[in-house]
C-alpha cells in the first residue's frame, strides 16, 4: 500500500531526453513516446549531454552500454554522474541490455531512478517513465516500509557491513520491476529477503504467492503454475487457476528454482485459457554464497 498521490504529472505534459548510440533504438522510443509525452528528443553521442541538458527534461533515458570505451563498458554510470552533476533534479532511467543486477543496483546507488532491460514492452516502458514521474512529483514511499512493518529489523536482522549492503540492494532493487535471482545457503534469510523485496516494492498491496517448484513433480508442474480446467486430466474436477494468475499484480516467489528438471523449464502455459498476468519474480536457490549475490 502507499501513500496518497496528491498530484501527479501528467504523462502528457512530460519532456523526454533519450541518449542511445543505436538508431533503432531511438527510432522505436520517439515513435512509442510521440504521441505519449509533450516533447521527446532523441540523441546517439553522449558527449552531447551538457548542451542538451541547457534544456529543461522531466526524464533521461539512457543506455549504459555505449561503442566508446569508458569504464570498461559501463559508460553508462560515467554519463549518470555527468548529469546528476549538471541536472541532480532530473530522473534517470537507464537502459541495458543485460539485466545484470549488480549493475543495475551500480546505478541506482548512483543515482538512477530505474532501469529498463532491452528488449522491452511498450506497456512497460510506458509504465517505467509514469512511476518516475510519479517519484519526482510526490517522492512515493510505500507505506509497509514508513510504517515499520517490514521484515527488516524484527525477523531479518544484521548490522555487520555485508547485511548492510544487502538491506542497501533490497531498499534500491525494491521499487522497481526487476525479476531477482536469490542465492544462498540454508538458513541464511532467503524467504525473508524474498519478503522484505516484496514489501518495499511498488506491489506491496498486492498478492505475494510462493511456490516450492522444486518439491512439485513434473505431472503437477504445469497444473500448479498455470491452472487447467475441469475434465483436463484424470482427478481435475474442476477449474483452477495457476500461481501465476493468483499472483497477477503482486509478486511470485518460486522456491528452490534450481531444483526444477530440463523438462519442466519447457513446459507449456498449462490446460487453461490463456490470460496475461502483470507479476514480478523472485527466485530462490539453495548454493554455495557469492560476494555480490542477494
Amino acid at each position: 500500500m502507499y501513500s496518497q498521490l496528491t498530484q501527479t504529472m501528467n504523462l502528457k505534459n512530460a519532456s523526454i531526453l533519450v541518449i542511445d548510440d543505436d538508431q533503432d533504438v531511438l527510432t522505436a522510443v520517439r515513435l512509442l513516446l510521440k504521441t505519449e509525452v509533450k516533447n521527446v528528443v532523441t540523441e546517439k553521442n553522449p558527449q552531447n549531454l551538457r548542451w542538451l541538458l541547457k534544456d529543461a527534461y522531466d526524464v533521461v533515458l539512457l543506455d549504459m552500454n555505449f561503442t566508446s570505451s569508458i569504464n570498461t563498458g559501463n559508460e553508462g554510470l560515467f554519463w549518470l554522474k555527468e548529469i546528476r552533476k549538471i541536472k541532480s533534479d532530473v530522473s534517470v532511467i537507464m537502459i541495458t541490455a543485460y539485466g545484470d543486477i549488480d549493475l543495475a543496483v551500480r546505478s541506482l546507488k548512483e543515482g538512477a531512478t530505474d532501469f529498463v532491460i532491452k528488449p522491452w514492452h511498450n506497456e512497460k516502458l510506458l509504465g517505467i517513465i509514469k512511476d518516475a514521474l510519479r517519484k519526482k512529483e510526490n517522492k512515493v514511499v510505500p507505506v509497509s516500509h514508513q510504517n515499520g512493518e517490514s521484515v527488516i529489523g524484527k525477523e531479518l536482522i544484521g548490522e555487520s557491513e555485508v547485511m548492510e549492503e544487502i538491506f542497501l540492494k533490497i531498499g534500491k532493487i525494491a521499487p522497481t520491476d526487476a525479476n531477482i535471482l536469490i542465492l544462498g545457503e540454508n538458513g541464511t534469510g532467503k524467504d525473508l529477503i524474498a519478503k522484505a523485496i516484496h514489501q518495499q516494492s511498488m506491489r506491496a498491496d498486492k498478492p505475494f504467492i510462493k511456490v516450492d517448484v522444486g518439491a512439485l513433480t513434473e505431472s503437477l508442474f504445469e497444473s500448479e503454475l498455470f491452472g487447467h480446467k475441469k475434465g483436463a486430466f484424470t482427478d481435475a474436477r474442476e477449474d483452477r487457476i495457476g500461481r501465476f494468475e493468483m499472483a497477477n499484480g503482486g509478486t511470485l516467489f518460486l522456491d528452490e528454482i534450481g531444483n526444477i528438471s530440463l523438462h519442466q523449464l519447457y513446459l507449456g502455459g498449462g490446460n487453461h485459457p490463456a490470460k496475461s498476468a502483470s507479476i514480478r519474480s523472485l527466485c530462490l536457490h539453495i548454493s554455495k554464497p557469492f560476494p555480490h549475490a542477494l
